[in-house]
């Protein structure tokens, strides 16, 4: 699989230069990281539905919309997939590898602990540009939010 992200990677970083007339990728690139964190945020819910109403061949077209847009996102931030894998490979060492590190350093063991990183050096405040929801996810890491079922809602894509 990381083969077919580096490929996409690399076919992202050749394409942000063309054309933003002819090219999906050279216009997300043109409006900046506020429209492809909208987009990627877009894509994520979007699973998110499909997946609750059970539609698995919708779950994965989405997800290929949620990995491109997300492979953007990184492109533009500077972050490489190899990047990504590192981290992964870092949190493997520390909990195994279908752990996720803990919002909270009380739940973490004391070992762990120290490796986390300090609240005070969360942002203050996020950039005026992300999308109201977007800010509102993140602004409270420690905040776990409820579930709600989004049964009957139909999903329109808007490119």
């Amino acid at each position: 699989m990381s083969d077919s992200l580096e490929r996409l990677y690399q076919a992202v970083i050749a394409a942000r230069d063309l054309d933003p007339a002819t090219s999906r990728t050279a216009r997300l690139f043109q409006r900046g990281p506020s429209k492809m964190a909208k987009k990627l945020a877009e894509e994520a819910i979007e699973v998110v539905i499909d997946a609750v109403n059970g539609n698995t061949e919708a779950v994965v077209r989405e997800s290929a919309d949620l990995l491109y847009n997300l492979t953007v996102l990184w492109a533009s931030a500077g972050v490489k997939p190899e990047d990504v894998w590192r981290e992964m490979e870092r949190r493997e060492e520390m909990l195994g590898i279908a752990e996720k590190l803990p919002k909270s350093a009380v739940k973490m063991p004391k070992v762990l602990a120290s490796k986390a990183l300090p609240a005070k050096a969360l942002p203050k405040t996020l950039p005026k540009t992300l999308p109201k929801e977007l800010s509102k996810a993140t602004a409270s890491p420690a905040v776990r939010r409820r579930i709600v079922a989004l049964e009957g809602r139909s999903s329109h894509k808007r490119h």
